[in-house]
């Protein structure tokens, strides 16, 4: 429903020139001006009408919207869909004003969304927005704020829905280069190849073979197939991956950009580990905005790289304490663990938290935006575990 924009408001719908017309009319009234007389009396019958008009003009109006999708990666669009239905006999004037994040780009720059026209009675009309997601993060679109009012516009009431869509944009994914994780377990083969089985935690069937135990058959599944069908357990361990984001030094330094090349590659490395059948966990010590959490223990099934995704989206670049007491209240370190810790630069920090993995005997590696050359007792330390953020990822990728 596309219309042409609201008209001006007449110079004789003013409340000063109201009064001037009443005091008009009166004198018309008092000398016995006919013409006069019926002429203001239109005028103050057509500003009382549309005022009246105006009052009730909400009355009957619902609106409502959906969106496609809520979840997203940048680039991606998105598209926003409205409805408007004036449940009444009489027709009014009709504006929508839709804010959206800053995160969400549109063709054109309008903002917010506005739609405008006419519905007549009964009506329905139908509004379409393309939107494209085009950073990290939680961006909100609404409330709508709805604004109607008489035909011709001459007066409006306004009301605020409270309906709002969020849409949660994850990292960007970027191709990643081979480099070495430290691992610490034997038994890293995922399914019926490692050479040491859990028989809990059953990945599926298969056809049974000749010399497996009797014990692993699936009765079930083989009733279903009418032929024997053996089970395939999980490994008793698998590869274990902590990624740790340590925000303080970001924050200290407000490197905003470099926070958003390091999530991305974390992102990558979390999506890229969960396919080669590693078991991925998240912990950070910055600030998580809405639902979330900082904390996400290492796992390896369906929901754990949305978990880890739409935790890294709602992360700020505002710490909540330090990082070694975020980890130490709330998560367990199991055992086989190996870890992968991103931040901004070398510092202390960085030698303390290799003193704290290595007293659980865990194997880290350091990925930071800004290594310092081989200079000091704390950096040669740690030297041969830290890897530059553009080590792994290619430079080209942050432009």
């Amino acid at each position: 429903m596309e219309a042409p924009p609201r008209p001006v408001p007449s110079l004789f719908m003013i409340p000063l020139t109201l009064f001037f017309i009443g005091v008009l009319l009166f004198v018309a009234l008092l000398h016995g001006h006919r013409d006069l007389t019926i002429l203001t009396l239109l005028v103050l019958g057509l500003a009382i009408g549309a005022r009246l008009w105006a009052g009730i003009s909400l009355s009957g109006i619902r609106c409502h919207s959906i969106i496609d999708k809520q979840r997203a990666f940048p680039g991606e669009r998105l598209t926003l869909k409205m409805e408007a239905e004036n449940g009444k006999f009489l027709p009014v004037w009709f504006r929508v004003k839709v804010p959206i994040g800053k995160g969400l780009l549109l063709p054109s720059d309008e903002t917010p969304l506005t739609k405008e026209g006419n519905l007549l009675w009964y009506q329905r009309a139908r509004f379409e927005w393309g939107l494209t997601a085009q950073r990290r993060g939680v961006h909100q679109i609404g409330p709508s704020h709805i604004e109607t009012g008489d035909l011709f516009a001459f007066f409006s009431r306004e009301k605020k829905s409270e309906a709002f869509h969020p849409v949660i944009v994850y990292p960007r994914l970027i191709p990643l280069k081979s480099f070495p994780l430290p691992r610490r377990d034997f038994f890293g083969v995922p399914g019926a190849q490692s050479p040491v089985q859990d028989p809990i935690y059953i990945l599926g069937t298969r056809d049974y073979q000749q010399g497996q135990p009797a014990k692993t058959i699936h009765w079930k599944a083989s009733a279903r197939y009418n032929r024997l069908q053996g089970k395939v357990f999980e490994p008793s361990e698998q590869e274990k991956v902590l990624l740790v984001v340590e925000v303080d030094q970001f924050a200290k330094s407000n490197a905003e950009q470099d926070f958003e090349h390091t999530l991305e590659a974390v992102a990558s490395l979390a999506v890229r580990l969960a396919e080669q059948g590693y078991a991925v966990g998240l912990t950070t010590n910055g600030v998580i905005i809405g639902e979330g959490q900082g904390m996400i223990p290492v796992a390896r099934n369906q929901h754990q790289i949305p978990a880890i995704m739409e935790a890294l989206a709602r992360l700020q670049m505002e710490s909540r304490g330090g990082i070694l007491e975020t980890m130490e209240h709330g998560l367990d370190l199991p055992w086989g663990l190996s870890c992968v810790v991103f931040s901004f630069e070398e510092d202390k920090t960085t030698f303390v938290m290799e003193q704290y993995f290595g007293h659980r005997r865990i194997p880290v590696t350091f990925v930071v935006c800004r290594p310092r050359p081989p200079s000091g007792d704390i950096q040669s330390k740690v030297r041969y575990k830290i890897l530059g953020l553009k080590d792994i990822a290619s430079p080209f990728l942050f432009g």
